[in-house]
């Protein structure tokens, strides 16, 4: 006869093994989140972080994301796409351009003078990498978002309002389309990501850099130059960001929490990232104004003679993706119809 003390026993057991395999079936995730740039500036503060806490809030805390600001997790950011492919980072934000050339088909969306806004463009990159990327370029890892910032500026130690301007001058490049770019205009293009800006300004290495007006303020680069040169209607140019998971992490997921992430990602939330970095142009804008720093606003006209000559490195571009076999009249014809359809 089982006496009352042993059948509690039992049932005490029976409870903590159920317990146990409800945690188990819940299935708690701690996903590693690694980029460049640090935990204050707006990118992180206003895009990633809040990401990241909607998908902690919406996973009822079974996924927690641990964000690695300032490549943390350690390596250059170069080497950030590896690091999601591998694993050693689970999700990665990096500027597409750090590995040149790697993702060819997304350069279409770097030409001069294609851009007139972040969000409609980043709506049309998402588009098109659905359509032309996703099973080639973009197979080794999951997309969560692909985006573009706010147009690109010049900010220099002399002022520059017309091409020959740039005749010589030291001036700091993100991609391998604005290195082309900026060497046809005339200047000496010197690659860097974006942390060795500060540094480089103030020793000298170049005399100028183009960035967004975004992420000025985090790198005090009003502080380092007093000129800053913009393009009306259409920008000089932008870059292209890859938000990304790790294709087995992602995959290894239970459906429910899959998603989660998937109903945070993906083409709604490009388009956000994207004018939340355009959006964000405008406060480190008001501060070098505040300061006093000469803000060159190009007329049409001006802008024109500038848009002229960045001809040739867009036909330059259209050819080589035409011998890579990659068709590049027909990505820019796709490209122009998309930001149409989006609004641009």
């Amino acid at each position: 006869m089982i006496s009352k003390r042993t059948l509690i026993g039992a049932m005490g057991a029976t409870a903590l093994g159920l317990t146990l395999a409800t945690t188990a079936m819940a299935q708690e995730v701690t996903l590693r989140m690694h980029q460049f740039l640090p935990a204050q500036a707006n990118v992180p503060k206003n895009v990633l972080l809040p990401w990241a806490e909607k998908i902690e809030a919406e996973s009822n805390g079974r996924i927690k994301i641990e964000h690695f600001p300032s490549m943390q997790l350690g390596g250059k950011p170069p080497e950030l796409i590896d690091q999601v492919i591998d694993g050693t980072a689970d999700i990665i934000w990096t500027v597409t351009g750090y590995t040149p050339g790697r993702y060819a088909r997304t350069e279409v969306f770097e030409l001069p003078f294609i851009m007139t806004d972040a969000e409609t463009m980043s709506r049309a990159f998402w588009t098109l990498a659905e359509e032309e990327m996703f099973d080639e370029e973009f197979a080794a890892f999951h997309p969560l978002g692909l985006w573009v910032h706010g147009p690109g500026v010049i900010h220099s130690t002399d002022p520059v309002e017309e091409v020959a301007d740039l005749e010589g001058m030291k001036l700091r490049a993100p991609t391998r389309v604005t290195t082309m770019l900026l060497a046809n205009l005339g200047a000496t293009p010197v690659g860097m990501p974006v942390p060795a800006i500060p540094e480089s300004l103030s020793k000298g290495v170049v005399e100028a850099a183009i960035i967004p007006w975004e992420v000025v303020g985090g790198l005090k680069v009003s502080e380092l130059v007093e000129n800053h040169t913009e393009f009306p209607d259409k920008a000089l140019y932008t870059n292209t960001f890859i938000f990304a998971m790790n294709k087995a992490k992602y995959e290894a997921l239970p459906d429910d929490l899959k998603k989660v992430i998937d109903d945070n990602s993906g083409y709604e939330f490009s388009a956000f990232a994207g004018k939340q970095m355009q959006e964000d142009d405008a406060g480190p804008r008001a501060t070098a104004l505040e300061m006093g720093n000469n803000i060159i606003e190009l007329t049409p006209e001006q802008a024109a003679e500038w848009e002229a000559a960045s001809k040739s490195t867009t036909e330059a571009w259209i050819k080589e993706m035409d011998e890579n076999g990659l068709d590049g009249t027909g990505l820019m014809e796709k490209a122009k119809k998309l930001l149409v359809e989006h609004g641009g």
